[in-house]
């Protein structure tokens, strides 16, 4: 999942070479986003994680996309060659993410927070790589965005010569494209995905433009730029301990009561954060590692949620589908915020998340009421 950053990373040193304004910097990310909504689109409707080896299709996956960050630096010259690069990284890693988390499900039924809130703590880890990699890494961009792709295909050989399907996977299922409609008509799921609808609202644009704020927030107090690469790692990469604590209390305490925590928590940061451009490095780096930490604690939940109220043999369509939406709004969000920085600055431009998670709680309590969430956690709501 290194590969959903590699762009943005470098997005600096690509806004000289090729003179890039800001709104085709925000293409960057934006294209991974649309390009991974469009594989979620043909992987949910050919059912491609419950009808083919989710293991091969992982490791395929994340060797194609690799493939296609790497042609980012051998041989993109500008926007009209490395925008659609960008988009086709996307595409393929909609065949990494959803069928990672049903290949882990498949290895639990007790503890499954917990293992999935590891799983995205990796992926938070992944999606941090880059920014450390530029931080420790070459002068050249391009030798950087390399280096990441070496790390997704290294994660594909993982998946595919170390990892087996888990003693809880449901057999091979038919072909079958009346399960996208069928996810909505099951209510519990249906509102697991609002949930994480408001819960993704607000993260991939956190994600997106937390280290432009921090860049601009340090370079205002004159500090050095590798600070700013180091602490985006950081504010990013600390979501790691979110997701685990987040999936350990969610297994005990309940799966609607620990994401309602989490978003409530998210969102005060988002209201808060702005209210800190240019102040000392050392407070703002604590507040943002606080955003990190509990903006993404409460993902993995979301999707424990529906690989335990879905039909088991459509696991990986519901949780494709789940991810295909969500994705789609981030697009909104990571467009918003530097149309907001421009008319009120970064003070207040990232209050506009803070509707997304305060909506995704009143769904989640919404499902702590309803009988199905009986089948959470072994019955803890």
């Amino acid at each position: 999942m290194s590969l959903w950053f590699s762009g943005s990373a470098v997005a600096p040193a690509l806004r000289v070479e090729w003179r890039l304004s800001e709104s085709g910097a925000t293409w960057l990310t934006l294209a991974v986003q649309l390009g991974f909504v469009a594989g979620t689109l043909v992987s949910a409707f050919a059912n491609l994680p419950d009808v083919f080896s989710t293991r091969r299709l992982f490791a395929a996956s994340a060797c194609l996309g690799a493939a296609a960050n790497a042609s980012l630096a051998m041989f993109a010259r500008g926007p009209a060659s490395g925008i659609p690069l960008r988009f086709l990284t996307g595409f393929f890693l909609a065949g990494v993410y959803p069928p990672g988390m049903k290949i882990l499900a498949s290895w639990f039924r007790r503890g499954r927070g917990m293992a999935l809130g590891v799983l995205i703590g990796s992926l938070t880890l992944g999606k941090a790589l880059p920014y450390l990699v530029n931080a420790i890494g070459a002068a050249s961009w391009r030798t950087n965005v390399l280096a990441v792709s070496v790390l997704a295909v290294l994660g594909g050989l993982v998946v595919l010569f170390f990892v087996g399907d888990g003693p809880y996977g449901a057999a091979s299922a038919r072909f079958d494209p009346s399960q996208v409609a069928k996810v909505f008509r099951n209510r519990g799921v249906r509102l697991a995905d609002f949930g994480y609808f408001g819960h993704m609202w607000e993260l991939y644009a956190m994600w997106a433009w937390v280290p432009v704020f921090l860049r601009q927030s340090f370079a205002a107090g004159g500090h050095p730029s590798r600070l700013a690469e180091a602490s985006s790692f950081l504010v990013i990469g600390s979501g790691a301990i979110g997701c685990v604590a987040g999936g350990l209390a969610a297994d005990r305490a309940g799966r609607t009561a620990v994401t309602s925590v989490a978003m409530a928590a998210s969102g005060t940061c988002c209201l808060v954060i702005g209210l800190l451009f240019g102040a000392s490095p050392g407070i703002l780096l604590a507040v943002a590692a606080i955003w990190g930490v509990t903006v993404i604690a409460d993902s993995a939940q979301f999707s424990a949620c529906v690989t335990e109220l879905s039909d088991p043999r459509y696991m990986g369509t519901a949780l494709t589908i789940q991810t295909c939406i969500g994705f789609l709004l981030t697009t909104v969000s990571i467009e918003l915020v530097p149309r907001l920085v421009e008319v009120v600055g970064w003070r207040w431009a990232f209050a506009c998340l803070a509707p997304g998670p305060f909506l995704g709680v009143l769904a989640m309590q919404r499902l702590r009421r309803l009988p199905e969430a009986e089948k959470l956690a072994g019955g803890r709501r």
